[in-house]
C-alpha cells in the first residue's frame, strides 16, 4: 500500500515540477490581458467622460436658456441663446420648431441644416431627450439635446459628439486598435480605426473595454487584437521561464505540505454550477392593496442528486469569496429565462428581483450577461430589478456607478437591500441612482398586534417616500404587519405570510392563480392585477 502511495506521489511531484514552466504562456497571457484591458479601459473612460461633459453642457446651456426665456424666437430669448453660446465650449446652435420639424428660429438666424442618424432616446432621471444628427458641415455627427417648450413647440441645442477629430480617439493607442461611440440601442454615431475585424472577429480574442457616459444612453467600446498586444511582450517569455524554473522545487515543497496538512472538506460549488445543481426558488412580492402578485425574488438553493436541498448561508459567503458568484448568477439568470419567460410574456407588468454581489460591480460585465441573456426573450428589461446586497460594501464607487448606469441603460431597475442595516449607506439611496427600497424585516419585526407606530420604520418609509423610490417590505409575517404597512402606504410586500420561496411551476400556478381575469356576472371580464 505504501509503495502504491509512493507511486503516486511521484507522479504527482514529476507533475508538479513541470507545471510551473507549463503554466508561463497562461500567466503571461493572463498579465498581457488584464494589462492591456486596464489602458484599454482608461482610455474608453476619458472618451465617455468628454461625452457626458459635452452633452451634460448641452443640457444646462438648454435649461438656463428657457429659464430666463419667458417666451420663444423674441429678441431676449435670442439674446439669452447668444450669451450661453459665448459661455460654452461646445453649443453650436439652439433651434425651435415643432414636432412636424417646421422651424421657427434659430440663434443664428438662418435656416438649420441637419438630418436624423438616430430616433430620439430619453435620458435617465432627466426631462429632455438626446438623439444623433448630421449637423451643417461637422466632419463628425452632432447630439441633438432637445426639451418640450409646451404642447406644440420644442427647443433643441446642438452639440458635437466629440469636440476633437475622430481621429483623436485613437492617440495612445495601437494602429490595429478600433474605437466606437454609439447609442445604447445599437445606433452608431461614431467609428474610428478598422471595425471590420472586430465585427467579424469569429474565433479570434480581442482585448476589449467598454464605458457609458454616466447615465447618457452612450457607450464607448476599444478593441485591439491579443495576438497584436501579445507579441509587444515577447522577451517577458524567456524571464518568466527561468523564473518559473528557479521556482519549481519550492512550489513543489509547499505543495506536497499543503496536501499532507489540509483537511479541507469537499466543497464541490464548481462542479455544482456546472452540473445546474444550484437552482432559483421565486419568493412571490404580494399587491397589499390588491391581493394580486406584483413579482418574485429570485433565491438560490443547491439542490444535490441525492436530493439534499443546501440553503444559501451555507454556500453564498464561500462563493462571493472565490469568485464564483458571478457564474453562478449567470446560470440564474439562464433559468430565470427559461422559468419564468412565458409568465412575463402574458403579465407585462410582473417584476424579477435578482440579488447581485459586490464582485459584480467591480468586475463591470454583469450589463453584458443581462443583455445577451435576455436581450432575445418574453422577458423585458423593465422586467428586471436587480438587488444590492450588503455583504460587503461597495468599495469601488466609479466602476458601480458605471455598471448601474449601464443596466439602468438596458431600462432596468436598481433596489437597495436592507436599508439602514449592515454596510448600507443611506446616502447610497440617491448618490446610486437607486429606484426600489426594501426594508429589512428587522424594522418588519418591531411592528406590533396593537399596532403602536414604530417611528424608525415610519421614517424609512418617509425617506423613501420623499426620494421618490418603491418601497418593498421584506419579512412580513402577520396580518398585523401586513394592516400596518398598507396603512403607510406601502404597496408591495414578501414574507411566510403569503409563502414560502417556491419551485418555478409552484411559482407560475400561484402567479396565474392570483392574476388570473375575474368574470362576474353581467359584467364584461376584469383583472385581479
Amino acid at each position: 500500500m505504501k509503495s502504491k502511495y509512493a507511486h503516486v506521489l511521484m507522479l504527482l511531484a514529476a507533475f508538479a515540477a513541470f507545471l510551473p514552466v507549463m503554466a508561463v504562456d497562461f500567466v503571461l497571457d493572463s498579465y498581457v490581458r488584464v494589462r492591456e484591458r486596464v489602458l484599454l479601459q482608461q482610455s474608453v473612460d476619458a472618451v465617455a467622460s468628454r461625452v457626458q461633459a459635452t452633452a451634460y453642457d448641452a443640457i444646462s446651456s438648454l435649461r438656463r436658456i428657457l429659464a430666463e426665456s419667458p417666451s420663444l424666437c423674441t429678441p431676449s430669448f435670442i439674446a439669452n441663446v447668444h450669451r450661453q453660446m459665448e459661455l460654452s465650449l461646445y453649443l453650436k446652435q439652439v433651434l425651435v420648431e415643432n414636432a412636424d420639424g417646421v422651424q421657427y428660429c434659430d440663434a443664428l438666424g438662418k435656416d438649420v441644416k441637419y438630418s436624423p442618424l438616430s430616433r430620439p432616446l430619453s435620458v435617465p432621471n432627466q426631462t429632455e431627450t438626446i438623439e444623433v444628427a448630421k449637423y451643417a458641415d461637422l466632419r463628425i455627427p452632432a447630439l441633438k439635446v432637445t426639451q418640450a417648450f409646451g404642447t406644440t413647440r420644442k427647443v433643441s441645442a446642438f452639440v458635437p459628439i466629440l469636440a476633437a477629430e475622430p481621429d483623436s480617439l485613437l492617440n495612445g493607442l495601437r494602429p490595429t486598435s478600433m474605437m466606437r461611440v454609439s447609442l445604447t440601442d445599437g445606433a452608431e454615431i461614431v467609428t474610428v480605426g478598422d471595425p471590420k475585424a472586430y465585427d467579424n472577429r469569429g474565433d479570434i480574442e480581442f482585448v476589449t473595454a467598454e464605458s457609458f457616459a454616466g447615465e447618457l444612453p452612450i457607450r464607448v467600446t476599444a478593441a485591439v487584437p491579443f495576438a497584436m498586444v501579445r507579441a509587444d511582450y515577447g522577451d517577458l517569455d524567456a524571464s518568466f521561464t527561468v523564473v518559473a524554473a528557479l521556482m519549481c522545487g519550492a512550489f513543489l515543497i509547499l505543495a506536497l505540505q499543503y496536501v499532507r496538512r489540509s483537511d479541507l472538506p469537499a466543497f464541490d460549488l464548481e462542479r455544482a454550477i456546472a452540473a445546474g445543481e444550484l437552482k432559483p426558488y421565486y419568493q412571490p412580492v404580494i399587491n397589499l392593496r390588491t391581493g394580486a402578485l406584483a413579482g418574485c425574488e429570485v433565491l438560490c438553493r443547491w439542490e444535490k442528486k441525492s436530493g439534499e436541498v443546501v440553503p444559501p448561508g451555507a454556500f453564498i459567503d464561500y462563493a462571493e469569496v472565490t469568485g464564483l458568484a458571478l457564474p453562478m448568477t449567470v446560470s440564474l439568470m439562464q433559468q430565470v429565462k427559461a422559468d419564468l419567460s412565458a409568465l412575463c410574456g402574458d403579465m407585462p407588468e410582473l417584476k424579477i428581483s435578482i440579488n447581485l454581489f459586490e464582485g459584480h460591480f467591480r468586475d463591470g460585465t454583469v450589463v453584458d450577461d443581462v443583455h445577451t441573456i435576455f436581450s432575445n426573450s418574453a422577458i423585458s428589461f423593465r422586467q428586471l430589478v436587480f438587488e444590492i446586497t450588503e455583504r460587503k460594501p461597495l468599495e469601488k464607487m466609479a466602476q458601480a456607478q458605471s455598471v448601474i448606469a449601464g443596466l439602468h441603460a438596458l431600462g432596468c431597475k436598481l433596489a437597495m437591500v436592507d436599508a439602514g442595516t449592515g454596510h448600507s449607506n443611506l446616502a447610497y439611496l440617491q448618490t446610486l441612482g437607486v429606484d426600489v427600497v426594501k426594508i429589512d424585516r428587522v424594522f418588519v419585526d418591531m411592528i406590533k398586534p396593537e399596532g403602536a407606530p414604530v417611528p424608525v420604520l415610519d421614517g424609512l418609509i418617509a425617506m423613501a417616500r420623499d426620494l421618490g423610490t418603491e418601497i418593498v417590505a421584506e419579512g412580513v409575517e402577520t396580518e398585523a404587519q401586513a394592516l400596518y404597512l398598507r396603512a403607510r402606504g406601502v404597496v408591495q410586500a414578501q414574507g411566510y405570510l403569503f409563502a414560502p420561496a417556491l419551485k418555478a411551476g409552484a411559482f407560475r400556478d400561484l402567479a396565474r392563480a392570483l392574476n388570473a381575469p375575474v368574470v362576474l356576472p353581467g359584467l364584461v371580464q376584469v383583472s385581479a392585477a
